[in-house]
């Protein structure tokens, strides 16, 4: 299992052709109480860098983009029940939805940890 991050502060968790995507920590702070989350539909295809969801708090909305491209396979309903999960465990329980990956080599071009941390480093 591999996890990358991509500039717009979205992670993607790859295992095999399947990754599950959702945003990170930094973003869920940034974004304060999540109040909404709208999910793609199963069987969307979405290409790399496309909008995929969208996720709303008290603050604003904002626009989830596809860290790689392929078949939503499946999306976390609990967020529509509790979209406050996101800021409970972004980066766990918080998922938004799977890609079956068309292009798995996507996923590895994108940011590791420490490229992550070194982007944040820059924002703050």
């Amino acid at each position: 299992m591999v996890i990358r991050f991509t500039r717009e502060h979205e992670w993607i968790r790859t295992e095999d052709a399947v990754a599950t995507v959702g945003i990170t920590e930094y973003a869920q702070k940034q974004l304060g109480d999540v109040v909404f989350v709208e999910l793609p539909a199963i069987g969307t295809i979405v290409q790399q860098g496309e909008q995929a969801a969208v996720v709303e708090s008290v603050k604003a909305a904002s626009e989830v983009y596809a860290p790689a491209s392929g078949e939503i396979i499946a999306v976390n309903d609990a967020l529509s029940e509790d979209p406050a999960k996101v800021n409970l465990d972004a980066e766990g329980d918080g998922w938004f939805f799977k890609i079956r990956m068309s292009n798995p080599a996507e996923a590895d071009a994108l940011l590791d940890d420490a490229g992550y941390r070194d982007l944040l480093g820059t924002l703050s």
